[in-house]
């Protein structure tokens, strides 16, 4: 049976409430996968990839980096929510390793095998978690944004890295994508980087249809980057 349960814990002084869901049929610690949302904050589109991971045999934590109740439900709120912490990410960065570390306290957790994915702003937050240097075997940053952070060392990513990315995403373009595979590189990081022909921003989620802002849902897309997830997941976490 799955089950789903919400689970509340602290960094800062502030509250965070993210999702986990398993299958407990099977008695033992299984692998963990860390789920960073996008830029209006945890629901259900991160819920429901936690729910298809619990399917395969994972532990899916749906986390939070925004804090218990804290969503946005249009680009304002959302942008308002998201920018402080681009602006500061040594408190992202604090916040996600609190997120990993509920993950690893949680018992039907083996501590040893834990992944974590994100999507859009939620890329960038695992990317950011892996330039910690924290205990993981892989992140996978799917249309996500790929910025240094300026105040971590790339050479202490000890995780696998998978970047998916939509080649035509007008919000991180094509020399974004050089950039990024040159810092892997150069920080002798275990890197794919996989780009979607015909494939712009947030094209996982089947909500985005703004072909102004080039967030266009792409269901090949969509399609084939969750397979090579799972294969990912299936290489690190064996």
């Amino acid at each position: 049976m799955i089950v789903e349960r919400e689970i509340e814990y602290e960094e800062g002084g502030n509250i965070y409430q993210g999702m986990i869901v398993y299958e407990d049929s099977e008695a033992g610690a299984k692998p963990g996968i860390l789920i960073s949302h996008a830029w209006g904050g945890q629901g259900e589109f991160e819920s429901n990839k936690a729910k298809l991971l619990a399917e395969q045999g994972y532990i899916g934590f749906a986390l939070d980096v925004y804090g218990k109740g804290k969503r946005g439900s249009s680009p304002e709120e959302n942008a308002g929510l998201m920018t402080p912490l681009l602006e500061d990410r040594p408190q992202l960065q604090s916040r996600m390793v609190a997120a990993l570390n509920t993950l690893r306290s949680i018992p039907e957790v083996d501590e040893n095998k834990i992944a974590a994915m994100g999507f859009c702003f939620g890329g960038l937050c695992v990317l950011d978690l892996a330039r910690t240097g924290e205990a993981l075997q892989g992140v996978i940053s799917l249309h996500g944004f790929f910025t240094p952070p300026g105040n971590l060392d790339s050479k202490n990513i000890k995780a696998k890295v998978l970047a998916i990315h939509g080649y035509d995403d007008p919000m991180v373009p094509p020399e974004s994508i050089d950039d990024l595979a040159t810092e892997m590189s150069t920080a002798g990081v275990d890197w794919q980087i996989h780009a979607y022909g015909n494939t712009k921003h947030a094209f996982t989620n089947p909500n985005a249809n703004d072909h102004d802002r080039g967030t266009v849902y792409n269901p090949d897309a969509d399609r084939r980057s969750w397979q090579a997830c799972l294969n990912f997941f299936q290489e690190v976490l064996a």
